[in-house]
């Protein structure tokens, strides 16, 4: 299971960063206003697993829910994730539907 304490938000390479060993998944995103798009998300072959991809999409949304900023999810991945799981839904822009 994943921590928040994992996560690198690093806004040089506007990325999501979590190492496992010497892996590295990341979620692409680019910024504007209030909103964030997130559109790729990068999942190492060597630790892909439906979990992994799970805990690592919500240790994500958390930190951007915390932030309170808009997710609008461009990568067909995230857009599944949050179509799955509706207490992700409240975070997308106003007519924004998936």
């Amino acid at each position: 299971m994943l921590l928040a304490s994992d996560l690198v938000d690093n806004p040089f390479l506007r990325q999501y960063e979590v190492k496992i060993g010497s892996e590295m998944a990341t979620i692409e995103y680019a910024q504007q206003e209030r909103k964030i798009f997130l559109t790729k998300l990068n999942i190492p072959q060597a630790i892909a697993s439906e979990s992994f991809v799970e805990d690592f999409l919500k240790v994500v949304l958390e930190d951007i829910n915390e932030k309170n900023i808009s997710v609008v999810p461009t990568s067909p991945p995230i857009a599944k994730f949050i179509k799955r799981n509706r207490r992700y839904k409240k975070m997308l822009p106003v007519g924004i539907r998936i």
